[in-house]
């Protein structure tokens, strides 16, 4: 397979690109560094279609070693035929493969190899050809054999048939055009055990009947689950006319002596071995789909919750409640340091409530503090009523916003917490946590083991290998989109940057220490380990927001710095024009001269030149600044409150494939469905909403007792 030929062809791009992106890959370049650096090379692909990319180069790459493994094993028991590589060359899945490769695959015990063992193989032969002309008992008779195990003529024929049998169960194309059926018309069916399901979680799938074709990635994942629980009974169902019409004719001919025993067969591969296995295949395709889709929408999710607006500038008290062992408060400076640390007991069982907010209070005065970063977790509700009830008597403006917590436990605990806060205890680290998610969330979640963020659902069915390569695909853009400060990055931060491994993110830690500040990007190739290879892939991504070059506070690589000079030299500016802002007509300039007579002039192509130009205008721009800051309060309702057409501010806090779940400042998350987000058809809800975006809603319904609140972005003026 010409790999190139084929990925041009799936992602719609130019051969030449698809080669270049193959080879880019094979030397060794990441992704985030062949986005942005090499876009004349593949048409400026973005970073999501070059990671798809590398997957289906992956994948293959992979289907092409298991062709050749077949075609040695094939080989090696002198069966390769023209057909047989033409079937291997035509192959487009593993799945179809392994059907090629089945007859031949070295088998366990079965009913048919036991028979072939007792010399019965020619007489399948007479009984599949059915070109017979008197019964087949009498040729049955000459197989019988005390020897071999073979007592009569019957039981010649049925280990005649079990041969058969395997035989159109390995049939490829039978195997091929089956799968297809299933896949177009079976129904995937539910029985509810409702003595085992004692709370009834899934009584909505009572009865339950879904097409294959059209059933939602939510419900395979929750019929998945139910039935690992043993409270659901999952299976395929088919017409089983609309399967065996097809073996019937492949296999089937019209012959007196053979017929009853051609079907008789055919009906034991189907149900023995044929649909058992099909059936299989079927979940299992369909759970890898379902997977796929649920861990996408991790990413989706995450992407913007990695990228909501920092808070940088303000001083934040962090609030981790709880109950028996009280709330835990940090309060971190604007570089979010830690300033001040207490424990207050305003829950059940203590309920020192007084006691608490004039605590808090004395800090939030004596810090300056701004905002207040409250965990979303166990006691959150009280801690809010009681932050809300406080900052009305504060003699500074104080707000306050819920922040999600998932997570801050597993790195409070983590070896990284201890190093980092080794005299606190995990629950104080927990609060720092909290008010840095809000300070800079990017900074502070990458730290977080991906798999704990938790953006999405059924976290833990997903197969965790894959759900931690794509999530960290998605930090990794994440970071080296934003671009990272080199002088005040921490070890965990430095890491996801493009060609840092830990070790050497450590390394350049251990450099900045030494010599306080780095002072120029080219100072890196100074740092242990750092050669020229990672230099490249990463240099672009840090920023020196003080050094002695403009440039190395923008996103343009030390490779165009001379591109820049021969730019600026062609208009007749200098870096002093970068510095103080003074570019505003670099735009029109380039596009009188025209874009590419002047990427000509100066080396480069366009998509770079447009790159450095967007850097230039703002040197040291944080792309996070054009995103939504974060929700924030000065005040709570409660879900009483609520009534039926009241239209309130949400933030969305989860997406998901039937709806999205909305923040409204209740404690309890809203849903919106999928049917009340908009007037138009919606495919999916995140081609509309997106983690972090502000959103108008209006109540439908409000069931106190389920704490279940329904909600619509229909019909809102």
């Amino acid at each position: 397979m010409e790999l190139q030929k084929q990925l041009a062809y799936e992602f719609n791009l130019k051969e030449v690109y698809a080669e270049n992106i193959i080879n880019l890959i094979d030397e060794g370049n990441t992704i985030p560094f062949i986005a942005r650096y090499r876009k004349e090379m593949h048409g400026a692909c973005d970073d999501q279609v070059l990671r798809d990319f590398a997957d289906r180069l992956n994948y293959l790459r992979n289907l092409n070693k298991e062709k050749e493994k077949v075609e040695k094993v094939i080989r090696e028991q002198e069966k390769w035929t023209d057909e047989i590589a033409k079937a291997l060359e035509e192959a487009m899945t593993l799945t179809e493969v392994e059907d090629i490769y089945r007859p031949y695959k070295p088998k366990r015990k079965t009913r048919a190899t036991v028979a072939i063992a007792k010399g019965l193989e020619p007489l399948a032969d007479i009984i599949l050809a059915q070109n017979v002309d008197k019964s087949i008992e009498e040729y049955a008779a000459e197989y019988i054999s005390e020897e071999k195990g073979v007592k009569n003529a019957q039981e010649a024929i049925a280990g005649a048939k079990d041969i058969i049998a395997e035989r159109i169960s390995d049939d490829a194309n039978l195997r091929k055009t089956l799968r297809e059926i299933i896949a177009k018309k079976a129904n995937i069916k539910a029985i509810w055990d409702a003595e085992k399901d004692e709370n009834k979680t899934y009584e909505n799938y009572k009865d339950f009947s879904g097409e294959v074709a059209k059933i939602p990635s939510h419900r395979i994942l929750a019929l998945n689950r139910g039935e690992k629980e043993d409270c659901l009974k999952v299976n395929v169902e088919i017409n089983p006319k609309l399967t065996i019409t097809e073996i019937e004719k492949a296999y089937k001919k019209d012959n007196e002596y053979t017929d009853q025993i051609m079907l008789d067969t055919i009906q034991d591969s189907y149900d023995r071995l044929l649909f058992p296995s099909l059936e299989r295949e079927c979940r299992t395709a369909l759970t890898d789909r379902a997977n796929e889709q649920a861990i996408k929408m991790f990413e989706v999710n995450l992407k913007p919750l990695l990228l909501q607006a920092p808070l940088k500038k303000n001083v934040i008290m962090g609030y981790d409640p709880g109950y028996y062992n009280g709330c835990k408060i940090a309060v971190i400076d604007t570089k979010g340091d830690v300033l001040d640390t207490a424990v207050v007991h305003p829950t059940p069982p203590q309920n020192r409530v007084e006691e608490a907010k004039a605590k808090l209070s004395q800090m939030i005065v004596k810090n300056n503090v701004d905002i207040i970063a409250i965990g979303n977790g166990t006691a959150s509700k009280e801690s809010e009523i009681l932050v809300a009830d406080m900052i009305k008597t504060l003699p500074r403006k104080v707000s306050y916003a819920m922040v999600n917590e998932a997570g801050a436990s597993v790195y409070s605990a983590s070896k990284l917490a201890a190093k980092e806060f080794p005299d606190y205890d995990v629950n104080l680290r927990s609060a720092v946590s909290i008010a840095r998610r809000l300070q800079d969330p990017l900074a502070e979640l990458i730290k977080i083991d991906v798999k704990s963020i938790g953006v999405g659902q059924y976290q833990h069915d997903m197969p965790q290998n894959r759900l931690t390569e794509v999530l960290s695909n998605t930090v990794e853009d994440c970071v080296n989109s934003v671009g990272v400060d080199l002088n005040t990055a921490s070890v965990s931060l430095l890491s996801y940057v493009s060609g840092i491994s830990n070790s050497l993110a450590e390394n350049i830690v251990d450099y900045r220490s030494q010599v306080k500040h780095i002072r120029d990007r080219a100072e890196l190739m100074n740092v242990k380990k750092m050669g020229p290879k990672a230099y490249e892939q990463c240099a672009g991504f840090l920023r020196i927001t003080d050094g002695e070059n403009i440039l190395d506070n923008t996103a343009v690589h030390p490779e165009s710095y001379d591109a820049v000079k021969k730019l600026l030299k062609l208009f007749n500016l200098t870096e002093e024009h970068i510095k103080n802002g003074e570019l505003s007509m670099l735009p029109s300039l380039i596009d009188n001269k025209g874009e590419n007579n002047v990427a000509e002039e100066i080396g480069i192509g366009v998509p770079t030149l447009q790159d450095i130009v967007k850097e230039l205008l703002k040197p040291g721009r944080d792309i996070r600044e054009d995103m939504p800051l974060p929700e924030l309060r000065s005040d709570i309702l409660s879900m009483e409150d609520l009534k039926p057409d009241m239209v309130l501010d949400g933030v969305v806090r989860n997406v998901i494939d039937f709806g999205a779940f909305v923040d409204i400042g209740v404690h309890q998350d809203g849903l919106v469905h999928i049917s009340q987000i908009s007037d138009s058809f919606v495919s999916h809800p995140s081609d509309i909403l997106k983690v972090g975006e502000k959103v108008k809603v209006k109540i439908l319904s409000v069931d106190l007792q389920k704490k279940r609140i329904s909600l619509t972005m229909k019909g809102i003026e």
